[in-house]
């Protein structure tokens, strides 16, 4: 199996191709890149067959490499630093990945994951990788038992969490369930029109009707969520703001 190596740090590529060597499984490095521009030239020149492919280059992404190679069959595995937004892009869309620095066992375990699917179906999940990287302050894709359902923010009136499960409420009536906590999906939504009024509910402000000072929001659809005492300060600020 042809690989190539993507990346931008040279230590990082060094120590790859030392660690390939050491657990065989007959892969053989056929060039390494620090730039996405560079990297596509030699993916065209060499069609590898699989890709160690960085998310943060020089001079652009991963993904955008994947952009300008799109007529290529090559698998590829991905390569990060612990960074939430890019991890969680990878996580959600089930694409194998390794954390620098790369550890040998865990190479060994992706090269085989990635050995055994084809390469339509990677495809597949490294689009929603991307959907997931690119849209991230757009859209809210949840893991359901079985499928991904994407969800247009400006779409969710308010979730709920009940025993580490949380629903989400669209404008439109659909409701889904994931089974995550509510805490999951906070960091994004909190960036956007909404806010935590309480430990089981996130409300999108843009759809409160009115708020009671008695401590209660009417949603536009007539949905009333509490505000508790300890979060009253804070909900406030960000409604008035």
């Amino acid at each position: 199996m042809k690989a190539l190596i993507v990346e931008d740090k040279e230590h990082i590529r060094k120590g790859l191709m030392q660690l390939l060597d050491d657990v065989g499984n007959g892969i053989m490095v056929i060039g390494e890149c620090e730039s996405v521009k560079e990297a596509v030239i030699v993916a065209n020149s060499c069609k590898p067959d699989l890709v160690f492919l960085d998310i943060n280059l020089v001079d652009g992404t991963g993904f955008d490499f994947l952009d300008r190679t799109g007529e290529l069959h090559f698998k590829v595995i991905f390569i990060t630093a612990y960074e939430e937004y890019a991890l969680r892009a990878l996580k959600i869309g089930a694409v194998d990945y390794l954390l620098k620095p790369v550890d040998a066992q865990e190479l060994k375990i992706a090269i085989g994951k990635v050995t055994e699917q084809s390469v339509e179906a990677q495809q597949l999940k490294i689009s929603t990788a991307r959907s997931v990287f690119g849209n991230d302050d757009k859209v809210l894709i949840l893991s359901l038992q079985d499928s991904f359902q994407l969800i247009d923010l400006k779409e969710l009136m308010f979730c709920q969490s009940d025993k580490g499960y949380t629903t989400f409420h669209l404008g439109n009536g659909k409701q889904y369930l994931a089974s995550k906590p509510l805490k999951e999906f906070e960091a994004q939504l909190l960036r956007n029109t909404f806010s935590r009024p309480h430990q089981s509910f996130i409300v999108n402000l843009k759809y409160i009707d009115r708020y009671d000072k008695s401590g209660t929001i009417h949603l536009k659809n007539g949905v009333r969520i509490p505000v508790s005492s300890r979060k009253k300060d804070s909900f406030l600020t960000r409604l008035f703001t």
